[in-house]
């Protein structure tokens, strides 16, 4: 009887150190965000906005550029810039006011953003809502993502109440100028036609 009580002991204290081991971090793990970071692609991340003391953790995480969404007076005098910096990361901003703000022209925008970007990139706003909502419209419009693969897309990346704008946006012509060859009497070159 002493020896098996001896033997549970000895396996109680063992799982008690395995479980131990389990929850202790590795130093090679990178420190964690308090913020959840989606991952709709590898190598593009979205977030609602991060705190102060997320920008190392998300740095670690291979993270090179931040994208910001929100408008400056949805900063509260925050120098976000000047954080993401501090982490060693490039920082964009593309101010997007709501809803209205997801537009052909900022889908462009973004793109460029992303195109231009060496290495992993979170693009944030408040919720992750505007980020989704553009990375479809972007989807769409520039990578040629059929619209129910763009909307899929936009969801995963966070897109949730400015799904009906893309939607609309996406059953519409582009917003912005169209360039036209000038053929009609009296024009001559380039021209272009704003809806």
């Amino acid at each position: 009887m002493l020896k098996a009580s001896n033997h549970l002991m000895a396996c109680a204290v063992a799982l008690g150190l395995l479980a131990a081991c389990q929850s202790r971090p590795v130093a090679n793990d990178p420190p964690a965000a308090a913020i959840e970071l989606r991952e709709p692609r590898p190598g593009l991340y979205t977030a609602g906005q991060p705190a102060n003391g997320d920008w190392n953790a998300i740095a670690a995480r291979g993270v090179t550029t931040v994208v910001n969404l929100r408008s400056p007076s949805e900063m509260q005098g925050r120098d976000e810039a000047a954080e993401v910096r501090a982490a060693g990361m490039r920082y964009i901003e593309i101010p997007v006011a709501g809803a209205d703000g997801v537009t052909d022209a900022n889908a462009r925008l973004l793109r460029d953003a992303l195109a231009a970007a060496d290495g992993p990139v979170l693009v944030h706003c408040a919720s992750a809502n505007r980020a989704g909502g553009l990375l479809a419209l972007t989807a769409a419009r520039h990578e040629g993502a059929a619209p129910e693969q763009a909307i899929a897309f936009g969801r995963k990346a966070g897109m949730a109440s400015t799904e009906a704008r893309v939607r609309a946006l996406l059953d519409s012509p582009r917003d912005a100028c169209v360039a036209t060859e000038g053929t009609a009497a009296g024009t001559a070159g380039k021209s272009e036609r704003c809806p």
